[in-house]
């Protein structure tokens, strides 16, 4: 098995922190790419971020909050 880490991604041009409002899915869910899995705050909304590859959200990093773009926030275990 490999661990996937999840990065926070840019919430908007220019910015250099994102805020994770929550997350959609808890650990032990599997995940299909293209899930939901936690809603983003940006300057003018809040968006759901989804996953780029299938697997098991295996770890949270970061619950909510403010958190550097490009820093792992979760990690998915895709059973290989």
């Amino acid at each position: 098995m490999s661990r996937i880490p999840i990065a926070m991604p840019s919430p908007g041009e220019g910015q250099a922190t994102g805020t994770i409002v929550g997350w959609l899915k808890r650990v032990g869910d599997d995940v299909a790419r293209g899930d939901s899995i936690a809603e983003i705050e940006t300057e003018k909304t809040n968006v759901e971020m989804v996953a780029s590859a299938n697997g098991t959200l295996v770890e949270i990093v970061h619950e909510a909050g403010e958190v550097p773009v490009g820093d792992t926030i979760a990690w998915l275990e895709d059973g290989a």
